[in-house]
């Protein structure tokens, strides 16, 4: 039988039933900051189609709905329950086609290719099992000139709950994000990694990917390089 923190993990990576709908709720208080920033750093225009990647209960999904008017805002993740949840939350903007929610691996978005402007992935990384071919999905929907926003939480902070040690997290300080996102696809791209310090001191860790416009025009204003900047 799991023990109480295995359980926990396994909800965290994918919730469901009476728990998960607990961890959601949860979410929705715990990622408000986190997805703030990360949103911040997408530098969203009114007319972006985005994607969020693991998007929960729906928090994230709302907040660029309001940036995108004109937009279409896709989201994936791989929990019922947290489609429920976000479907729930987001439900007249996807009434009128706005938002456009699914349950699917990361790695089989289902979108066309070259369909999307933005991608925000907010404590999501973690449970790439499979990082490499993630992060080629992620390369094929996305519009040359697009732009990819990762938070994660801090290996330092993240070391010190009991919850990570079941193997289910994927641990990250800022040297093995930059070079999770720097393999395959994203090699050679704008890539800028900084920390970011939350509310009650929390350590965390905020990624820009800046894809190579090909010569076909970008339509992101502000570099990765920019963005350190903005530290």
């Amino acid at each position: 039988m799991p023990s109480l923190s295995e359980s926990l993990a396994e909800q965290l990576r994918n919730p469901r039933g009476p728990a998960g709908r607990l961890v959601g709720a949860a979410m929705r208080l715990v990622n408000r900051e986190p997805i703030s920033l990360a949103v911040e750093a997408l530098d969203v225009r009114d007319d972006d189609d985005i994607l969020e990647l693991g998007f929960g209960p729906g928090e994230g999904i709302r907040a660029l709905a309001r940036l995108s008017r004109r937009g279409i805002i896709h989201g994936v993740d791989q929990s019922a329950t947290m489609l429920a949840q976000a479907s729930a939350r987001n439900r007249a903007a996807a009434r009128d086609g706005r938002i456009q929610l699914r349950r699917a691996p990361f790695d089989e978005t289902g979108l066309p290719d070259r369909s999307i402007d933005k991608i925000l992935a907010v404590n999501v990384a973690y449970f790439w099992s499979d990082g490499p071919r993630v992060l080629a999905e992620l390369d094929r929907v996305l519009r040359p000139g697009g732009r990819i926003s990762v938070y994660v939480t801090d290996a330092s902070a993240m070391a010190r709950w009991t919850f990570t040690a079941s193997g289910r997290h994927r641990l990250f300080g800022a040297a093995e994000l930059r070079a999770l996102l720097s393999t395959g696809p994203f090699h050679g791209a704008g890539i800028s990694v900084r920390p970011v310090t939350l509310r009650l001191g929390l350590r965390g860790l905020i990624a820009v990917v800046d894809k190579r416009c090909g010569g076909s025009g970008g339509r992101s204003r502000t570099s990765a390089a920019a963005f350190d900047n903005l530290a």
